[in-house]
């Protein structure tokens, strides 16, 4: 006789589905190595609008993992270890990427970072390939390159274009002469 009553079925064995790619992260994800991954976190916060999302630190306070959210994209920090396979930029005089954010209000932006300590490598200006484009370089000597697509006309775009390529010529390069590295 029924009881009305609903029988539950034995949870199963097996283990819940893992999606092989965390949720939030993209295909490939940026690690940084620091001096300093405490004081990086809270740059990358007051300067690109980062939102923290965890940390794990050491007794004597050197950061093991970081992770920060900017806009879509999640970055990932640690402090520089003794036997590490990674370097920090302060310990090799460079470093040998760029990070770039796309962002909808390049100017704000840009003085944020430069107000929170970013040194400029390269001025924000009306770039030749249509976009607004600049180079920072961050208290870590991590290198960060800011743009928006901007509408310019194609004589702007034109007259852009002649004068990089005559820079070009002369063996200039815009940051080149950088006192913050090879930017």
């Amino acid at each position: 006789m029924a009881t009305g009553k609903k029988t539950r079925k034995p949870r199963s064995n097996r283990a819940r589905a893992i999606a092989p790619i965390p949720p939030g992260f993209g295909t490939v994800t940026a690690y940084l190595t620091v001096d300093g991954g405490l004081a990086a976190l809270e740059f990358y916060k007051h300067a690109f609008g980062a939102r923290e999302l965890m940390r794990r630190v050491t007794p004597d306070g050197k950061l093991i993992h970081g992770q920060v959210r900017l806009g879509d994209t999640v970055v990932l920090l640690s402090d520089r270890f003794p036997d590490s396979t990674t370097a920090a930029p302060s310990a090799i005089g460079t470093t040998t990427v760029s990070l770039h954010i796309y962002t909808k209000n390049v100017d704000a932006l840009w003085d944020r970072a430069v107000a929170a300590g970013a040194k400029v490598a390269m001025p924000l200006e009306n770039q030749f390939w249509g976009e607004r484009y600049g180079r920072l370089v961050d208290p870590f000597g991590h290198h960060w390159t800011l743009a928006m697509r901007v509408k310019m006309s194609r004589a702007e775009m034109a007259a852009k274009q002649r004068e990089a390529e005559a820079a070009f010529a002369r063996g200039e390069h815009p940051g080149r002469d950088s006192p913050y590295g090879d930017a």
